[in-house]
């Protein structure tokens, strides 16, 4: 009897492998794609090959340890290993370099004191000159920052707007605190400035190009650009508002316009909707609904 169990277990072994092995090279294009996705908002000096190697191994390991009893499709599964994998590589090689963001802070402090003097959020043409380089050197580090600050946002909320399955169950708690996340995510980018909000909206969420948005607009692609990092950093703050409060940065100065500004979209956030609204961004399961189009 012992003998036939052995045996039974040696086929079942031979089979998984094998259908790990057609999962693998059937969805080996899929890593190609993440890995394009990620390189096209990261800084071209992000080594390819080294997100290639990890997308692959993440892909491996999910074929490894797929389970289709839970009626999940293993793209989907695969997802969600392959760009944690991915993100995890990008988080090693640091590649927000120390002198982009010595330049950062820099650049943030130079548009502090120009709002808390002029009352407005200062052009790009306006920072540069204050900080005495480029306009171009300006757009990169801004750039660089925002797509910085995707990343953590993108780890922060786990996918907003994709239909992914966890590759663990998480417990109850878990699950809940999960779903308020992408649910003030949502409300976070509801409260945003018009303008801000149609760059966001445009450009992480319906894909258009820069160009479309800047024509929509009235405005230079590099003014959607500055818009679109002062977006990023609004949404972290207005996350932190109400979930890690503790997280938000001191203001130069509280009495401030800017600071002013800042408490009324955090009072914002927190008005746009309540629990149950939130908690409808997402299944009981925690996986993101896909809103449904007329």
């Amino acid at each position: 009897m012992m003998v036939q169990e052995q045996a039974t277990q040696a086929v079942k072994s031979v089979r998984t492998a094998a259908e790990a092995e057609e999962l693998i090279v059937k969805h080996l294009p899929l890593v190609g794609h993440l890995v394009r996705e990620v390189l096209a908002r990261v800084p071209v000096h992000v080594r390819r090959e080294e997100l290639m190697s990890a997308g692959n191994l993440a892909l491996v390991a999910a074929a490894k340890s797929f389970d289709d009893s839970r009626g999940a499709p293993f793209a989907a599964f695969a997802v969600v290993r392959v760009r944690g994998a991915l993100m995890d590589e990008l988080r090693g090689q640091d590649w927000a370099s120390r002198s982009v963001r010595v330049k950062a802070r820099k650049m943030n402090a130079v548009q502090d004191e120009f709002v808390s003097k002029h009352g407005r959020t200062p052009t790009t043409a306006e920072i540069a000159e204050l900080m005495e380089v480029e306009t171009r050197e300006v757009t990169a580090v801004q750039d660089d920052v925002q797509r910085s600050a995707l990343l953590s946002l993108q780890g922060f909320t786990g996918g907003v707007l994709e239909e992914v399955v966890p590759e663990r169950q998480p417990g109850p708690e878990e699950t809940l605190l999960g779903r308020e996340r992408i649910g003030y995510l949502h409300s976070a980018i509801d409260a945003l400035p018009d303008r801000l909000r149609t760059v966001v909206r445009g450009y992480f969420f319906e894909e258009r190009p820069m160009a479309e948005i800047a024509e929509e607009l009235g405005v230079h692609e590099s003014r959607v650009s500055q818009l679109r990092a002062e977006a990023i950093a609004l949404l972290r703050d207005g996350l932190n508002s109400q979930l890690d409060p503790e997280r938000l940065p001191e203001p130069a100065r509280p009495d401030g316009c800017a600071a002013r500004r800042k408490a009324a979209y955090y009072a914002s956030v927190a008005a746009q909707g309540t629990m149950r609204s939130r908690l409808s961004h997402t299944s009981s399961l925690g996986v993101p609904v896909i809103a449904k189009t007329a």
